[in-house]
């Protein structure tokens, strides 16, 4: 009994292969060795696209650690990757040297393109010059002036300028031109100069608005200096005698919220510029001392960025410059909302925010359509 069992299955089985590999190999459906099909045509993109190969990319940033940077990462690899590109992505954490290692590694690496984000020194420059030199692309956010000198390089950033004047003229607002404040800030970035100059400005236009104290590091633990930085200000200072801060970076801005709020010195109000998640949940809180932001949505930056690397991997015509528009939140906004607000939905209540058509083309849509 147990042989014919045994037997009866073996048949069985082989009955089964034998079905599934005449399915496989004969009639109609069979199909053809990969090496003789024709590369995937796209119709009505560019040459360097048209064979589905799309390209390597490299995004690599100098500042890390916070939410502004994973979201800009976020949306340099998302709009890459919609369009067909493979999307390295790495941040150096504030690390000088790894920043520039990365630079040297993708110089190595068979990249097309490269994004750079805060490159801060003249040693940027001379690595863009290499990269450039090997026909790799180039774009850079928040970096040197320098790379504006050096052919087919676009540098990006959000309008520093207008950032500055919406959250300055708000705390002149609320203020009635008139506060004692601390600034937040540190020298050494081309977007905190730009912003620098424009505080320069504003204070001398307005002698009811006096500095008291200022501090500012760059670290991968910013806010948590801010946060030490700033209670000891508060202990320096009365109530009455200290009534604004002006972070110029979100990271000052969420250490001066929680020696604040630590504190017991809700009087003093935040007027700052950025926007994460991390920061809109401090914004909405019962009792915020931060009262108004301004900013531009990280994670478009970073598709934007993109779109430019890939308009110029189409030999198309690209800026040398670019600023993203910046928008001002504030409490009274964030608060008035029906629900918790966050980066997802803040275009509920500011019109616009995260979306632009910016660099945008009709053939990225028929790439879209494609890799979907």
């Amino acid at each position: 009994m147990r042989e014919k069992f045994l037997k009866r299955t073996m048949i069985t089985v082989l009955s089964a292969m034998l079905f599934l590999t005449g399915c496989n190999t004969g009639g109609d459906t069979a199909k053809e060795p990969a090496e003789n099909q024709e590369p995937v045509s796209l119709e009505n993109v560019p040459e360097r696209f048209a064979t589905g190969e799309g390209a390597k990319i490299k995004v690599i940033r100098k500042i890390g650690g916070d939410d502004h940077t994973a979201q800009f990462l976020a949306g340099a690899k998302e709009e890459g990757e919609s369009l067909g590109f493979t999307v390295d992505i790495f941040t150096a954490n504030g690390d000088t040297a790894k920043f520039h290692d990365a630079i040297a590694q993708a110089m190595q690496q068979d990249y097309d393109g490269v994004i750079l984000s805060h490159g801060d020194d003249a040693a940027t420059a001379d690595d863009v010059s290499k990269l450039r030199d090997k026909g790799i692309e180039v774009v850079a956010f928040d970096s040197v002036s320098e790379l504006t000198e050096i052919e087919g390089v676009t540098l990006t950033s959000q309008d520093d300028e207008a950032l500055a004047v919406q959250a300055l003229d708000q705390l002149i607002k609320d203020t009635n031109g008139k506060a004692n404040i601390a600034y937040l800030w540190v020298d050494g970035f081309p977007p905190m100069v730009r912003r620098n100059n424009v505080y320069q400005e504003v204070l001398s236009a307005n002698p009811g608005i006096k500095e008291l104290e200022r501090f500012g590091v760059a670290a991968a633990d910013t806010s948590v200096q801010t946060q030490n930085a700033v209670a000891a200000m508060l202990n320096k200072y009365k109530k009455g005698e200290l009534d604004a801060i002006f972070a110029t970076w979100d990271a000052f801005a969420i250490g001066a919220a929680r020696a604040i709020k630590e504190a017991g010195r809700n009087e003093i109000k935040i007027y700052g510029i950025d926007v994460s998640n991390a920061d809109l949940q401090l914004i909405q809180e019962e009792g915020s001392p931060w009262v108004s932001t301004s900013a531009v949505d990280p994670k478009l930056i970073g598709a934007v960025n993109m779109r430019i690397l890939a308009k110029k991997l189409a030999g198309e015509e690209t800026p040398p410059t670019y600023d993203l528009e910046a928008s001002l939140i504030t409490q009274d906004l964030v608060q008035s909302s029906q629900e918790p607000v966050n980066m997802a939905n803040l275009a509920n209540i500011i019109p616009g925010w995260g979306q632009s058509e910016a660099f945008n083309e009709e053939w990225m849509d028929v790439l879209r359509d494609h890799y979907k």
